[in-house]
């Protein structure tokens, strides 16, 4: 894609999922990656796979609801590639189901701080170094959940709901500043996310891809493809959009 290459994109929630692969195709597509995980051994890894195919990584270990971690992921990875280009903020977690009356406060308070408060620490980090570098654009990982509703997960439609909030706000921020500022809302996709929610079990797991209009569930490439199109220079007229990849699922 357009304008990819020799840039600097940085990653959250990189270990696995839709992260991991984001960050496989940024490298792809020759930019150097910044990943950053709680999951320090796993980050790791996707950094050793990104080296292997000759491309260029740094793995950092942050956790994305705290301020003083997002701050220093920011500034390590400016130090440690000269600048910043893009950013995928996409750290993320579903929290415990269950109705509303019967949620903790606890439970409650970690999914906002990590969905929610997680993409705003990004962009409140990641626009000064963007501006500063004359440019670039932001992709945070909304949902279908932020398009909907659900019952039994509100936290989780809470924070993805909120994502979409915060991205378009960002996007008019920054309008001026050579900046873009996107979301993407995947369907079902095949994480690792998904398969806690179902814990193995195949009725769950066949309920998931009956609620798929397309008949299967995605793949984490497919919306890595998403995020890194909407930080191309084919996107370039794109700000402010929730991009839909869900197979159909919010359409009927």
């Amino acid at each position: 894609m357009k304008g990819i290459d020799g840039k600097v994109a940085l990653v959250t929630g990189a270990a696995s999922g839709i992260g991991r692969a984001t960050a496989l195709r940024f490298a792809e597509e020759g930019a150097m990656v910044a990943l950053s995980d709680v999951q320090v051994d796993a980050g790791e890894q996707v950094v050793r796979e990104i080296e292997s195919e000759g491309g260029d990584a740094a793995f950092f270990e942050a956790d994305s609801s705290k301020e003083s971690d997002v701050a220093s992921l920011v500034d390590r990875a400016v130090s440690e590639f000269g600048g910043l280009d893009f950013a995928h903020n996409n750290a993320g977690i579903e929290g415990t189901p269950g109705p509303i009356a019967e949620l903790s406060i606890e439970d409650f308070q970690r999914v906002i701080d990590i969905n929610l408060t997680g993409v705003f620490l990004g962009l409140k980090y990641e626009i000064p170094r963007l501006v500063e570098n004359g440019g670039g654009a932001i992709v945070n990982t909304s949902s279908v959940a932020g398009l909907t509703g659900g019952a039994n997960l509100a936290h989780y439609y809470a924070a993805k709901h909120g994502v979409i909030g915060l991205t378009r706000s960002a996007a008019l921020e920054v309008a001026t500043e050579n900046v873009r500022v996107n979301a993407v809302c995947p369907g079902v996709i095949e994480t690792p996310m998904i398969e806690r929610f179902t814990a193995g079990n195949d009725e769950a797991r066949a309920g998931l891809v009956e609620d798929e209009p397309i008949g299967r569930l995605g793949k984490p490439e497919e919306i890595a493809s998403a995020v890194v199109y909407l930080c191309s220079d084919d996107a370039s007229f794109v700000t402010g959009h929730p991009m839909v990849v869900d197979g159909g699922y919010v359409v009927p």
